[in-house]
């Protein structure tokens, strides 16, 4: 009996085990100390990390010319040579009427755009009311929300949808199926846009009560034919799933999954990820799906979009928050779709929220990339878009293949290609913070990090390999001595930091020392080249700094580290607000949310490692 017994549970091990090696699973060891806005992840090499929008309600016009302080669920894609990032956007909080969506372009993916209205708000008509929630609509307009932002046809016409939805007071919900319905605008290769239609509508709306025409009018046949192509995708159609009706028959799969994601294994079948890490696997293209989806094993992941594509390398990535809060952005690679194998980290920055507002959760989140058929970027990277804190528009440049092993540095960056210079480098880079390649007053080039923006940072980061002996040489230049500041820490591979060197607002440079600093110069001029050397030793913690040829300071760490393996430029403090106990929602402005700080700038001309 005891060997029957043994059997049978063997036998069922091992089936749970190959069922487990058939679906979406993470297989890796890493987890994330939320503790920490970066998790304690290892950063994949060169990240680039970049705000492409800023909310601000006290200067419309250096925003969205609104001053809607609420702004999420962006999405991507790229035809015509240009990216496009579609965003929907609401006065104050989510799902707080009036709401409408805005697009954002660039061409290289650096320069962006001003955000340009492509679904306006939209009133709906009063005496509207709902099933089972009470409430009637009196002068109010309509909010946006939407899953799915864009489809490129088969002869490479560019749509972008957007989702009309109805909320009657703050409790009420735009997808509940309720909502008034979808549409659509064609966009032209010269950028502008065609007009507005309803490509499908919700139960109660239809030609006759609402404000757009049926796409089916349109006289652009080529138009129509589009629309009919995109109905006639179940894969697209999975997406719309939230916001129809729940029994529509244009949906393959009606159940309650939020935020559908998909993508094709290397055998055909096709991947679904939906919230919570949910996953399915359909073997005939997205027209039926297994009874239920299950959680992904051992994928860590609460209520926000998980995003999955396969990469240029013939692999495949998801990106999402691995952790019951919204941070931080991290990626998972594997090598066929289902096993999982590691975990690092895309953006380990929280910053400040600036304004308050409904369910505007902490972080970076609601990440999405280019869906299969919506472009594929030249440069071979994985691209994605997020909103922070639902507030601000970012996306994030991640290079393929995938990895967090760095070299040692010999860059003089003005000797370097245009371009180039920062391939190895990991930057995260608000408008107001602006981190890049500049040319100096002398004409040449160097990593520029400017900052103006009172509730952020400029941040480049350099991973170098894991070491206990290193020395560290580079050239810094500050455009000032009397505001601005610019720490420069050593960290391990979990973003522990061993040395901080400051460059303060009252001209000094100096270096913590535990509680306290230590002077590493009494006074640093402004627009003054210093060539700094710094060589460390983990293991007797001591460091010394060397300035301009001569040894000014020999000093211990302020923590300890095993290596050191991270070298990072930060124009301002260290944060730790929010964190896991810090209240859900926040119902506070920041003082003067939108007004600038002075201009502080900080160039390193070169920067060389090695080990001793």
């Amino acid at each position: 009996m005891n060997r029957i017994y043994l059997l049978i549970v063997c036998l069922i091990t091992w089936c749970v085990a190959l069922q487990a090696q058939d679906t979406v699973h993470y297989s890796g060891n890493t987890v994330v100390n939320v503790d920490y806005h970066h998790g304690q992840l290892s950063p994949v090499v060169g990240v680039h990390s970049m705000q492409i929008f800023r909310a601000n309600r006290e200067h419309p016009e250096l925003a969205d010319g609104f001053g809607f302080t609420y702004n999420h669920a962006p999405m991507l894609c790229y035809w015509n040579n240009t990216f496009y990032v579609e965003y929907l956007s609401d006065k104050v909080g989510e799902s707080v009427p009036p709401g409408q969506t805005l697009v954002i372009t660039s061409k290289d993916g650096q320069a962006w755009s001003k955000p340009t209205v492509v679904f306006p708000q939209y009133k709906i008509p009063d005496g509207t009311t709902k099933e089972d929630h009470p409430g009637v609509a009196k002068n109010l307009y309509s909010v946006m929300h939407q899953r799915m932002g864009w489809y490129v046809t088969k002869a490479k016409r560019l749509l972008v949808l957007g989702f009309y939805g109805i909320c009657l007071d703050g409790h009420d919900d735009p997808n509940d199926g309720q909502g008034i319905g979808r549409v659509v605008r064609e966009v032209y290769p010269d950028g502008k846009y065609g007009p507005v239609y309803f490509i499908h509508y919700n139960p109660k709306w239809n030609e006759s009560n609402t404000s757009y025409p049926f796409y089916k009018t349109s006289k652009d046949k080529g138009f129509v034919e589009a629309c009919d192509e995109l109905m006639a995708n179940p894969l697209m159609m999975m997406q719309w799933f939230e916001e129809t009706d729940r029994k529509d028959p244009l949906i393959p799969f009606h159940k309650d999954y939020k935020a559908f994601n998909f993508y094709h294994l290397h055998d055909g079948r096709v991947v679904g990820l939906w919230k919570y890490a949910l996953t399915s696997i359909s073997t005939d293209n997205g027209k039926t799906w297994p009874t239920n989806a299950a959680r992904a094993p051992h994928f860590v992941n609460s209520n926000a979009k998980i995003w999955g594509q396969r990469t240029s390398d013939g692999k495949y990535a998801t990106v999402y928050n691995p952790s019951e809060f919204r941070w931080p952005l991290a990626i998972s690679v594997s090598d066929d779709g289902l096993n999982y194998k590691n975990l690092l980290l895309v953006n380990g920055e929280i910053s400040s929220l600036r304004y308050g507002g409904a369910y505007k959760s902490y972080g970076p989140q609601y990440v999405r990339g280019i869906i299969e058929g919506n472009g594929t970027p030249p440069d071979g990277k994985l691209w994605v878009t997020y909103s922070m804190n639902k507030e601000d528009i970012w996306v994030s440049s991640i290079p393929v293949p995938v990895t967090n092993i760095g070299d040692h540095a010999n860059e003089v960056f003005n000797d370097m290609p245009v371009g180039k210079e920062l391939e190895k480098w990991n930057t995260y880079s608000p408008l107001w913070a602006h981190v890049g390649i500049e040319k100096m007053a002398d004409g040449t080039r160097a990593l520029a990090l400017n900052d103006h923006d009172k509730f952020d940072y400029a941040r480049a980061e350099r991973v170098v390999p894991a070491s206990k002996l290193l020395t560290t040489d580079f050239t810094l230049v500050a455009g000032q001595n009397n505001t601005g500041m610019l720490d420069i820490e050593f960290q391990d591979e979990k973003g522990n930091a061993a040395i901080r060197l400051t460059l303060d607002s009252t001209g000094a440079f100096v270096s913590k020392a535990g509680y306290r600093n230590k002077n590493v110069l009494k006074k640093y001029e402004a627009n003054k080249a210093y060539h700094i050397m710094l060589k460390l030793n983990t293991d007797t913690r001591f460091y010394t700094v060397n300035v301009d040829g001569k040894d000014v300071l020999t000093n211990l760490f302020f923590a300890p580290v095993q290596s050191v393996k991270r070298v990072v430029f930060r124009t301002g403090d260290v944060r730790r607000f929010p964190n896991a106990d810090t209240p859900t929602d926040q119902d506070y402005d920041l003082p003067k949310a939108g007004e600038a700080a002075k201009q502080a700038v900080f160039y390193i001309k070169s920067f060389k490692t090695s080990n001793y």
